[in-house]
């Protein structure tokens, strides 16, 4: 077996061995109280004096808990019990079709719907999140006039007055997927001659109008990644933010999952300027300028047609890495394969339309036919409101749900516009930078208070039902606009009405409709089982070609800006979210900031140095418009790019976002009739003296230098040795070496009922981060701040390692930093490993963490007095540490406001315990869902299924990449994977998976947590 003799390395400060990362490397825990330029921690008393002082502190300092009974208890609430309820999450386009667990009548988490045939199950960090929005105290709590707070009568009668007299009327919205809402919009529309315009903060209108060009189909096509064996993208970030990534990561998986008897995988080309996480996951990624984008369509096109014997176009006269190669697989696998952008240019588009016709793709995995609608924005629409509010054309206008003062390119015009009205509404839940401005704020229920309905895709729909009552004096937005429009029907009958007109005789199972309409509730979708037509392109592909061809170039020698969204953050919407803002950016593991991102050789010209987050601002100016940003130095940055995130800048979101980053809606061009997130002319940047430091997590936890962490293979050398890339460890003893298994002063466990432990399949995870925010939300895990992290303090239970790895003989620094230039990227999940010989147990002197008999690694908290000695002797640095009272401390209340008043409080799992400061704390493997399904279990009395529980990270995890189960059950997934030998109930199990591995299996701690070696489709001599 061929050794893998790559560098992996988390950082640029771990690849060229900084010296001051190297002091915190060997620096076994951050600082103390005090910042992490204070004074040492060295002396062992003084450290020893602040752990029990805290320990001691942290028993006077609990929080008062105090039950209080029921006079009447609800008929469908339980103290104790869970009640679930299907709804669905929808934000200015993005959506998954979810289901809430509430405790008492209040929602605490968010899962996936299994039965969605769209998501699937999965969720995303943002729907993970968004509980926790329901309990901002940043929402309205009833409506208001001028800015002072009035009574919805008032509010009704005023706002249908001064519409009716208002002369022209507008009425703003982000896309809207209810078909109900879409029904009271134009009733409102009607009453008053009002015209709707839709936009989208992350607009996918180049799509949408080519789309309409060359098929005549309003809406996007319906992606199916899983059905193509070669993918090319340019600039699409498909896994991330692109349109659905929910779904299509799950697509994706699908076809990157391989087995001994299934030796097969997709192969993923990614053209991009910003390393983006589709990047990340691609077998071949070409960083390329944004102004080389449209040329590289062209060219692909070309390279398509001159197989298919087809005429091919001028003007694509660039020569990009991989595009050949791309092109023959592409032509090799036709019907099965797919080509995206994530351009919002409609000339790009088309030409992608007719590369997907050339190769046969339109109808298997791009299917116009049975379009989507999840963004259905109109820049150009968008753009002629602003020119008639800017000119005093529009009299009334009511915003949606929205926010275009903010996340428009134009904001700053719809701003000073707005006064020019003679009425201004909006229905927005909180006093945003929009909301601030109109005249009436009329605010809207959260969507786990409010009924909906929604239509995602032809033929597919779910609905929404409130998980609690409303929290404060809001209304219903639908229910305003049916009572402006003089229809006084309540919103829950307006929407029964439409189903049972439009949707309960599309089937003939159900005969009564309030059954119908029940069992849609209770599963929360519901499907049509329609027929498509097929489609034919008529768009002028020379045309096309033309107008792409004049506006990119090949050798544009300026810098180039593209504008991205992060996968935490997306367009700002939920900004004031502290779970996302601290949740570490998948690929920079930034927390609390945007940055303009950089190339290593920009930064080497520039005399720009990085070191652990520590670096300098710079003022970037776009078309006259000047930021002041600091500069992070990103590994894979195209050369001659620079990259900015959209969602931060925010100054009326509320004290968690108001000022934090830039916003970089500011910096954007929609001259062109379509807002362009890539800006190739008139971008300069000057490099400032001003010092900034950006809280990194990537390089907090590191494996003092051990190896063999991540192991990888080709494909090509898995299908020759299904243990390829694999590490086997070996002792020499007695003459002969032997596994390190075969050498221990441990005694070994027996489990004889269960034997929990997770599989990680490195090929399925995708590094999007679903799974850290899921946890946090489940386990009740603090927010710390930026400071904190900067600290090194962060207190995630489960982290996304990010390596970078150089190739095979690079070892100067020289040559490392080449390589830094466009490295590979592995994601690797880590959380406690549940060591059946746990270094953390021996040297506890408490017995505050112990080893349960199911092979649990437990923490007794209110037994810990916060030695730490535990997490010095883990080597997977795991454990986290309670330097302060998180959860209730004032001088956390900014950042951590999910727990620091009685409303954030109320999305708190009671089944997990808050921790005190003093403690160590770490993943339990959700330890509280396992007594629940063992308990539920022994109540129904049978034994309990696989499947019966999973952890909080495997539930959300998209791709499936995390399964949890017994190992002891011989017919549980999770043995199945590793292949366990039956019939055994010890700790060491006998895998038979080629691919399994331990990290750190040469320690011999015997996790039960195994990994699947990461497999690439590269060619071998690419590799």
């Amino acid at each position: 077996m061929k050794e893998n003799k790559k560098t992996y390395w988390k950082g640029l400060e771990e690849l060229t061995n900084d010296e001051t990362f190297v002091k915190n490397a060997e620096r076994e825990f951050p600082e103390g109280p005090s910042n992490l330029d204070g004074s040492s921690r060295r002396d062992f008393l003084k450290l020893m004096g602040f752990s029990l002082a805290a320990a001691s502190l942290a028993a006077c300092e609990a929080p008062v808990r105090k039950a209080i009974p029921y006079v009447n208890k609800p008929v469908d609430i339980n103290p104790s019990i869970p009640n679930y309820y299907a709804s669905t999450y929808s934000s200015g386009g993005d959506y998954a079709s979810i289901v809430v667990k509430t405790r008492e009548g209040r929602p605490i988490k968010i899962d996936g719907n299994e039965l969605s045939p769209i998501s699937k199950g999965g969720t995303s960090a943002i729907v993970e999140a968004s509980v926790l929005s329901l309990y901002d105290k940043q929402r309205l709590t009833g409506p208001h006039i001028n800015g002072e707070k009035s009574d919805w009568a008032t509010i009704d009668a005023e706002v249908k007055s001064k519409l009716a007299s208002a002369g022209s009327v507008r009425i703003v919205t982000n896309t809207v997927l209810s078909p109900s809402t879409q029904m009271s919009l134009n009733q409102l529309a009607e009453s008053f001659g009002a015209e709707i315009v839709t936009y989208d903060p992350v607009s996918n209108y180049g799509i949408s109008s080519a789309a309409k060009t060359s098929y005549g189909i309003e809406g996007l096509p319906t992606y199916h990644f899983d059905k193509a064996n070669v993918i090319v993208s340019f600039g699409a970030d498909f896994l991330g933010t692109w349109i659905s990534p929910i779904e299509f990561a799950k697509q994706y998986a699908k076809g990157r999952k391989i087995t001994k008897e299934k030796p097969q995988m997709s192969r993923h080309f990614q053209f991009e300027s910003n390393l983006s996480l589709t990047g990340a996951n691609a077998d071949y990624r070409t960083p390329i300028k944004p102004s080389q984008g449209g040329l590289a369509v062209l060219a692909l096109y070309n390279a398509i047609a001159k197989q298919a014997g087809a005429a091919t176009v001028s003007g694509a006269n660039v020569d990009i890495a991989h595009l050949d190669k791309a092109a023959k697989e592409l032509w090799a696998n036709r019907g099965k394969s797919i080509v995206v952008s994530g351009s919002n240019d409609p000339n790009v588009q088309i030409v992608i339309n007719a590369i997907n016709d050339l190769l046969e793709n339109n109808g298997v995995t791009v299917d116009f036919s049975k379009p989507s609608y999840f963004r259905k924005g109109d820049d150009a629409k968008m753009n002629q409101f602003v020119a008639d509010l800017t000119a005093g054309r529009v009299g009334g206008v009511v915003f949606y749900n929205c926010n275009p003062v903010y996340d428009f390119a134009r904001g700053v015009e719809i701003a000073e516009g707005i006064s020019k009205a003679k009425v201004s509404v909006a229905t927005n839940g909180t006093m945003d930078e929009t909301a601030s401005l109109v005249q009436y704020v009329a605010p809207d229920h959260h969507y786990l208070e409010s009924w909906n309905d929604f239509n995602p895709r032809n033929g597919e729909y779910s609905l929404s039902q409130p998980t609690i009552s409303p929290l404060f004096d809001t209304r219903q937005a639908q229910e305003s606009f049916l009572i402006w429009a003089g229809n006084n029907t309540n919103y829950y009958d307006f929407l029964q009405a439409n189903w049972n007109t439009s949707l309960f005789g599309t089937q003939t199972e159900i005969s009564n409709f309030q059954e119908f309409w029940d069992r849609s509730l209770f599963n929360g979708v519901y499907s049509l089982n329609s027929e498509s037509a097929p489609v034919q392109n008529v768009a002028d592909i020379n045309a096309a070609a033309s107008s792409v061809s004049s506006s990119y170039k090949a050798d544009n020698t300026g810098v180039e800006l593209s504008v991205y969204s992060k996968v935490g953050i997306g367009s700002g919407a939920s900004a004031n979210n502290p779970w996302l803002q601290e949740m570490s950016d998948p690929i920079s593991k930034a927390t609390w900031d945007n940055y303009l991102t950089v190339s290593q050789k920009w930064a080497n010209e520039n005399g720009l140095k990085m070191t652990e987050g520590a670096t300098r601002k710079a003022n970037i100016t776009v078309g006259g418009k000047t930021l002041v940003v600091p500069v992070l130095v990103q590994p894979g940055q195209a050369d001659g790019t620079v990259g900015l995130a959209l969602g931060y800048g925010r100054t009326k979101a509320g004290r968690v976002a108001n000022g934090v980053g830039v916003n970089a809606y500011e910096l954007l061009d929609a001259s062109k009739g379509f807002v362009n997130y890539d800006i190739t002319d008139g971008v300069s940047i000057e490099l400032t003296s001003e010092t900034y430091r950006i809280a990194q997590t990537q390089t907090h936890q590191t494996y003092m230098g051990r190896e063999f962490v991540i192991q990888e293979a080709t494909l090509g050398e898995y299908k020759e040795n299904a243990s390829a890339g694999r590490y086997f460890p070996k002792i020499y003893k007695e003459g002969e070496f032997v596994k390190p298994s075969k050498i221990t002063l441990w005694k070994g466990h027996q489990y004889s009922q269960h034997h929990w432990g997770l599989a990680i399949d490195m090929n399925s995870c995708i590094g999007c981060g679903a799974c850290t925010v899921a946890c946090q939300v489940e386990n009740n895990v603090s927010v710390v701040g930026k400071q904190e992290v900067l600290n090194r303090r962060e207190m995630a239970w489960i982290r996304i390692d990010r390596y970078y790895s150089s190739p095979e003989g690079a070892s100067t620094n020289e040559e490392l930093e080449l390589a830094a230039d466009n490295p590979e990227v592995t994601f690797q999940p880590m959380m406690c490993q549940h060591c059946n010989n746990a270094p953390c147990e021996t040297v506890c002197p408490v017995a505050a963490t112990t080893h349960s008999s199911e092979g649990l690694n437990q923490m007794t908290y209110n037994r810990c007095i916060g030695t730490r000695y535990c997490a010095n002797n883990c080597p997977y640095k795991v454990r986290r540490f309670n330097w302060f009272k998180y959860h209730d401390n004032k001088d956390f209340a900014a950042v951590n406001v999910a727990q620091n008043d009685d409303l954030g409080k109320m999305v708190l799992n009671p089944d997990v315990t808050v921790r005190a400061r003093g403690v160590i704390e770490k993943c339990s493997m959700c330890v509280q869902r396992i007594q629940s399904g063992k308990l539920t279990a022994k109540r129904e009395g049978r034994k309990v299924q696989d499947g019966d529980i999973n952890t909080a990270c495997a539930t959300a995890c998209p791709t499936n990449a995390i399964v949890f189960g017994d190992m002891n059950d011989p017919e549980s997934k999770i043995t199945k994977m590793l292949k366990i030998q039956e019939d055994t109930t010890s700790a060491v199990k006998e895998v038979n998976e080629e691919r399994a591995y331990h990290v750190l299996e040469e320690i011999n701690v015997s996790p039960n947590v195994w990994y699947f070696t990461k497999i690439r489709n590269k060619d071998k001599s690419e590799a």
